[in-house]
C-alpha cells in the first residue's frame, strides 16, 4: 500500500518514511505544500499523512483541493493542538488529526484504523480481505490459509495486499515494483520474480489449489481457478 507524507520537518519526515517502509508500506515525501498537492492530485495513494504548516500552500489548502478531487484517506499532523484548528481541519475533510510530539505506535494504529475503513475487497468485514479459503486480517497483519497461519515478511505482506486487492487482475512486475517497492522497473533484476517465488512457496505449497499464478510475458495475478 502507498503513503505520501507532506512534511516539512525533514528528520521527521524521514523518521515516518523508515518506520512505514519498515511495516510494509510504500512510501513518498515530499516537503512542499504545492509539490504535494501535486502529487496527491497525479498519484495514486492509499493514504495521504498531511502536516498544517507547510511552505508554499498550507496543508488546509491542500486538503480543500484534494477533496474537490478525491476522497483519499488523510491524517493530519500538527503542532497545533486548539480546538479550532482541529475543528477546521475535520470540518475541511481530514478523516483525522494527530498533534506532535506523538508516539509513532499511535500513529501507526491511526494509519491502519484509516486503511481499514477505506477497504472494501471484502464486504463481510472492513478488516478482513478473503480468497477461496485465504484470509488477509490488516488489522493483526495475520493471513491464514484453510486455518493455517503463514510467516510473511513485511514487503511479502505488502504484495500479497496489493494482488489481494485487485485480485484476478493481471499486475505487471512494472505495477508490483513500483506499489511495493517503490522502485522503477529494471527488466535486468530480478527482485519481483524472486519475491513472487517466496510467496508462493508459502502460499501455495502444501494445498491443493494454488492461488498465485504466473501470466508467461506479463505478470502475475491471484484468483481461484478450476
Amino acid at each position: 500500500m502507498r503513503i505520501l507524507v507532506i512534511e516539512d520537518e525533514v528528520r521527521l519526515a524521514e523518521y515516518l518514511r523508515k518506520g512505514l517502509s519498515e511495516n510494509g508500506y510504500v512510501v513518498d515525501v515530499t516537503h512542499d505544500g504545492i509539490d504535494g498537492r501535486h502529487m496527491a492530485l497525479e498519484g495514486e495513494y492509499d493514504l495521504v499523512l498531511l502536516d498544517v504548516m507547510l511552505p508554499g500552500i498550507d496543508g488546509f489548502g491542500v486538503l480543500r483541493d484534494l477533496r474537490a478531487q478525491k476522497q483519499t484517506p488523510v491524517l493530519m499532523l500538527t503542532a497545533r493542538d486548539k480546538v479550532e484548528d482541529r475543528v477546521q481541519g475535520l470540518k475541511g475533510g481530514a478523516d483525522d488529526y494527530l498533534v506532535k510530539p506523538f508516539a509513532f505506535s499511535e500513529l501507526l494504529a491511526r494509519v491502519e484504523a484509516l486503511l481499514r475503513r477505506g477497504s472494501s475487497v471484502s464486504a463481510q468485514a472492513s478488516t478482513l480481505m478473503r480468497l477461496g479459503d485465504l484470509e488477509v486480517d490488516l488489522a493483526r497483519r495475520k493471513v491464514t490459509r484453510a486455518g493455517k497461519r503463514l510467516d510473511l515478511t513485511p514487503k511479502e505482506f505488502g504484495l500479497l495486499t496489493l494482488l489481494m486487492r485487485r485480485h484476478g487482475e493481471v499486475l505487471s512486475r512494472t505495477v508490483l515494483a513500483e506499489q511495493v517497492w517503490d522502485l522503477h522497473f529494471d527488466s535486468e533484476t530480478n527482485v519481483i520474480d524472486v519475491a513472487v517465488r517466496r510467496l508462493r512457496a508459502k502460499l501455495d505449497e502444501g494445498f491443493e489449489t494454488p492461488l498465485l499464478h504466473t501470466v508467461r510475458g506479463v505478470g502475475y495475478v491471484l484468483e481461484v481457478r478450476e
